[in-house]
Parts: C-alpha cells; structure tokens; sequence
C-alpha cells in the first residue's frame, strides 16, 4: 500500500488537501469521488519525494547527527512545543544540507495530516526500519517523548560500538600500509642505486646479496604482470563476492577468521541484544522486532540465525527456546533471554546482556591487537633486516 496526496475541489469550490492510503491512484480517486469533489491532482509521496530531492545533492546522515535529532526533538516535545515547530526549528541548525531539506518536509508533511512514521518511511536512507517502527508504536502508544530518547540512546550506543571496532582495524591497517610503503621505498629508490654500484664492483658478490638481486630482477621484470594478476584477483573477488554462493562463503569466512571473525559475532550480538532491549521498551511487537534486526547486517549468515529464530518463534517457541534451537547464539545470551521472559522484564535483562557482550568485544580487540602488535613489528624488521644484509654484505667482504 503506497500514500498519496491529493488535491480537489467540493461543492462549495472550498480546496481539499490531505493524504490517503491506497493501492492506486484510482482508488484515491474512487474516494474523492465517493466525496462528491472534483479531482485536481493525485500524487504519490515516493515520486513526490524524488522529484523534490532531485535538486538537493545526498549527504550521508551520521549516527551522531541522528542522536542529537531525537534528544532536541525530545526535549522540544517535553517542553510543550509542536512537534511541527520543534522539527523546523531543528533544521534549521541542522549543518547537513541533506538532511536539513529532509526535516523540512517531514514537517510540512505532518502540517497536512501524516504520521511521524509515515514521513520517516519515504526516507529509508535516513531512516532505519527500527526507526520508523519504533516512532510508530511511539505514536500509538502516545510515548512519542519517552520513544525518542529511547532512539537517541540507540544511536549514540551504535555509534560508539562502531567507532570501537574500526580503532581495532585502524592499527593493522596502518601498520601494513606502512610495511607497503617501505618495500615501494626500497624497490625504487635504495635498491636501484646499490644495483647499479654492484655492477662496478670487481670481486664475486656474497651468495645471499646475489639470491636477493636474483629475485629483486624476477620481481620488477614481471612487476606489470603482477599487477594485472593482482587486478584480476580483485575484480574476480569482487564479482564472485556478488554472488549468492560467494557472498555466503565470504560471510563465513570473515566469522571463521581467528579471533576477527569472534569479534564480528560478538559486536553482532550486542548490538542485537541492544536493539532488542530498545524495541521491545518501545512496544514493538518481538515478531516484528526480530524482522528488523535480521536487516541490521550484510552478513547473510548472520542474517539467517535471527531469521530462524523468528520462524521458530511463530511456531510457538519462547525467544530464548527459539534462540537455543537454533544453534547460532552464544549461552550466556540465550540464559539471559530465559531469564528475562520468566521474569517479565526481556527488556532490561537484554540491555544488560548487551553490555557483557560490548565488554567481551574491548577484551577481543585488547587480544587481536596483543597478537598483531609484535607479529608486524617483525614482519617490518624482516624486512628492513634482510635489504640491509643483501646490500651491506659486499660492503662488509671488501673491508675485510
């Protein structure tokens, strides 16, 4: 069912303008009809939508600009302000073009009669399906204040569990630029010129200096070969990653990789246990809940276990029976969903269950990086030891 907003003419030659739920536009017309109006336009929001922001560039809108949304527009709200007001008022200190455009029509909307959750649907690159699920059941429930801090929360808790582990990639990934760097240094500007000094040099050249130049010359006489193997291994992964076969394999392979792939499950798992607490305290239904989590990730492994655990709770199974049948969530989550539902309070037993898993993922990125630490320290002073000995050794025997 889309929505859309018309335009029309009564008897009495008064306009008409609202919005109206339909399948087609010639059901909105039957309803005007049915009116005894006199159709002027009918349009729906989605081509409306496109028409309007095809003039203002995108512009990703981040966590933490969402965050500080829902804390203004809350206490906005809180302190008696129209919604409508406070939403316009909020855009226009929003520093983000894109998204300032977008408050402004999500209140000029509101001004002609849609939901909160209705405008924040036309936008789903702004905003997530929990949002709009979590605004609604907000707005049903006439929580709306209580549902935006609850969101704002979730915003700055995703953010933050984001940011954390991607410092935990940022270390290695320097590192192995670095290591790059150095061996692009090495192979065209200091080796060269040592090269070039070899081939005056009058005496037989030590066996490890005359191995490494050896291989030094296999490298940069098929370094254009290389680079175009390396190029079709990219695109070949690439494409193969596109696949439904190779997307799943990759996925596993990314949670089978040593201690990364735990770090991947455990950052899942508290940021579904987080987003569960957060839902289920807004009043979105848990079949509903789980529906959107399983959009929460890319990874399709992931995103078959809550899947799974959703159908097993249609047939009838508690959460955490469904959980445990499933065989994808860790013990401690799937006790502390049992002891949650028994004793009626899922939402804060998972909100807690949640920060246990946030600190197993500081303890694995803690462990990831001891191990990574001293392995590329050496992988660079490998490096950097054996250039010195294959271009210092001829040095040496001539001194000798």
């Amino acid at each position: 069912m889309s929505t859309f907003e018309y335009v029309a003419w009564d008897q009495s030659g008064t306009c008409r303008e609202g919005v109206q739920q339909a399948n087609s536009q010639q059901e909105v017309l039957d309803f005007i009809r049915r009116e005894q109006w006199t159709p002027v336009s009918v349009t729906e929001v989605q081509q409306a939508v496109h028409e309007k922001t095809s003039a203002v560039r995108y512009k990703k809108v981040k966590s933490a600009d969402l965050a500080t949304f829902c804390w203004q527009l809350s206490t906005m709200l809180g302190g008696g302000l129209s919604i409508t007001m406070a939403i316009e008022t909020i855009a226009d200190e929003i520093p983000n073009p894109y998204f300032e455009f977008v408050l402004k029509d999500i209140a000029d909307k509101l001004g002609k009669g849609f939901t909160m959750a209705d405008c924040m649907e036309t936008y789903p690159k702004v905003f997530s399906r929990l949002s709009c699920a979590m605004i609604q059941a907000g707005e049903t429930g006439g929580s709306l204040t209580k549902t935006l801090e609850r969101l704002a929360v979730h915003y700055e808790n995703r953010d933050k569990l984001v940011r954390k582990v991607r410092g935990a990639l940022m270390y290695p990934a320097f590192v192995v630029g670095f290591i790059i760097v150095i061996v692009v240094v090495l192979m065209t500007l200091i080796i060269p010129r040592f090269s070039t000094m070899f081939e005056e040099f009058n005496g037989e050249l030590p066996a490890f200096t005359r191995g490494f130049m050896a291989v030094y010359d296999i490298m940069m006489r098929n370094m254009p070969y290389m680079l175009i193997a390396a190029l079709i291994a990219a695109v070949g992964f690439v494409l193969y990653k596109k696949t439904v076969n190779g997307h799943k394999r990759v996925c596993q392979m990314m949670l089978k990789l040593p201690v990364f792939g735990k770090i991947l499950l455990m950052a899942f798992v508290a940021t579904f246990c987080k987003t569960l607490a957060t839902l289920v305290s807004a009043g979105v239904p848990v079949l509903e809940a789980f529906q959107i989590l399983a959009g929460m990730t890319d990874n399709v492994i992931l995103r078959k276990g809550v899947m799974d655990t959703r159908e097993k709770m249609v047939e009838g199974m508690s959460v955490s029976q469904s959980m445990e049948n499933v065989g994808f969530f860790p013990g401690v989550s799937i006790k502390m969903a049992q002891i949650g539902e028994n004793s009626g309070s899922l939402s804060a037993v998972m909100e807690k269950t949640a920060e246990y898993y946030e600190k197993k993922v500081d303890s694995l990125v803690s462990v990831m990086l001891g191990m990574l630490e001293p392995f590329l320290i050496i992988v660079v002073g490998g490096i950097v030891l054996v250039v010195i000995l294959a271009m210092y050794l001829p040095i040496f025997s001539m001194s000798a």
